[in-house]
């Protein structure tokens, strides 16, 4: 059995959870995102993206229900003990075998809560769902309840963070050794990739983000793989990632020389990241560090070029993507505490001049303020 934490930190976890349950005055939690079954337990898949639940009882019982190729994932790297497998056939309805175990835990006319914001959760999933409980037992949406209780970070957790955190680095070492006028972007991906693999990380969430020319004003991934030109820049943003657990980097590289347009842009990102730092402190909320990024870049003139948020918590994620809960966006009332991962990203698209500047770090919220978990210099490296 392949387990992450100890047996004290899941039993942590585990009554946190039935503590939360007990507020909400629920009788059983059906969990449906695949982060809230590998906190709870350890489960590692990815068929989520199939029919499978996780279900806690108000009295701790502890049921999953997945299909045949994940018995023995479920077996490998959970602690779970009881394991029911609905079958593939024509026509089959996981959600009739589900109303079997809950008849078995007597949750008829109970109060059960659902997580429905779940990538597995797609739209019919969670019409089977409400269709087969309709009228016969209450049914509530808690898709954050284990969401709010991963936030806040355990010291196992954090060793894990920080792991990452040192991955990402070696990553933009290769990024740096490699990135020069005839590269490839796809051989600066393979080395960064690989750098995070060879020290026994992980694939992250998403895919790293990387582009080149127009491309570099691009906060997706996307296929093309350019060649670098004598003048050109390059953006790529990536995390290094173990165990599941993430930490986020972003540069923009010129390449050849800078634009001076360029340097203004970058200062410009470096002095909005130190002043999210100062406000990214226990007791202020997350949108009053979002206030100040928009103030920093729109009082320079960025207005246009921004975004509307600038940064996410970061934790153990699955695909399709590594941003958790909660987004740092303007008048978000989240309260930030010790405990809390977030990735700040100081982005400036300017389309006009078809030119691109980002900065990005993974942060720690300590006691008192917080720690940059990235080692590497934030000045403007043109290769």
């Amino acid at each position: 059995m392949a387990l992450h934490f100890s047996k004290e930190e899941f039993l942590q976890r585990k009554t946190k959870v039935l503590e939360s349950m007990k507020e909400q005055k629920l009788d059983a939690l059906l969990m449906f995102r695949q982060e809230s079954m590998y906190w709870l337990t350890g489960y590692d898949t990815f068929g989520y993206v199939f029919f499978q639940t996780l279900i806690l009882n108000k009295n701790g019982n502890v049921i999953l229900l997945t299909r045949a190729p994940d018995l023995r994932q479920a077996q490998n790297t959970s602690n779970i003990e009881n394991i029911k497998i609905w079958v593939d056939k024509d026509g089959s309805n996981p959600t009739d075998d589900l109303k079997i175990i809950l008849d078995e835990l007597s949750l008829k006319g109970k109060k059960v809560g659902v997580e429905y914001e779940a990538y597995g959760m797609t739209g019919r999933n969670a019409l089977r769902l409400n269709k087969s409980l309709e009228n016969y037992c209450g049914v509530e949406d808690q898709s954050e309840l284990i969401t709010k209780l991963r936030v806040i970070k355990s010291q196992e957790e954090i060793v894990y963070v920080k792991k990452a955190a040192e991955l990402a680095d070696r990553a933009l070492d290769e990024a740096w050794k490699h990135t020069k006028a005839g590269a490839s972007e796809a051989k600066i991906l393979a080395k960064m990739q690989g750098a995070v693999l060879e020290g026994g990380g992980d694939y992250p969430a998403n895919e790293y983000i990387i582009g080149s020319g127009h491309n570099a004003l691009l906060c997706r991934y996307q296929s093309e793989k350019r060649i670098l030109s004598n003048e050109d820049q390059l953006s790529i943003e990536w995390a290094g990632t173990y165990k599941h657990y993430h930490s986020a980097m972003f540069r923009t590289i010129p390449i050849g020389k800078a634009d001076p347009k360029h340097i203004k842009m970058h200062e410009a990102c470096v002095e909005a990241l130190k002043n999210c730092e100062k406000k990214l402190i226990p007791g202020n909320k997350v949108g009053e560090v979002f206030d100040i990024h928009a103030k920093t870049f729109d009082d320079l003139g960025y207005n246009k070029a921004r975004m509307n948020a600038c940064g996410y918590s970061l934790g153990s994620t699955f695909s399709p993507n590594w941003m958790d809960w909660p987004m740092l966006y303007t008048k978000n009332p989240y309260v930030i505490q010790p405990g809390n991962i977030f990735f700040m990203h100081m982005i400036l698209m300017d389309s006009e001049n078809q030119l691109a500047m980002n900065l990005g770090e993974t942060y720690l919220i300590t006691e008192n303020g917080n720690e940059r978990l990235g080692k590497q210099k934030l000045d403007l490296v043109v290769l």
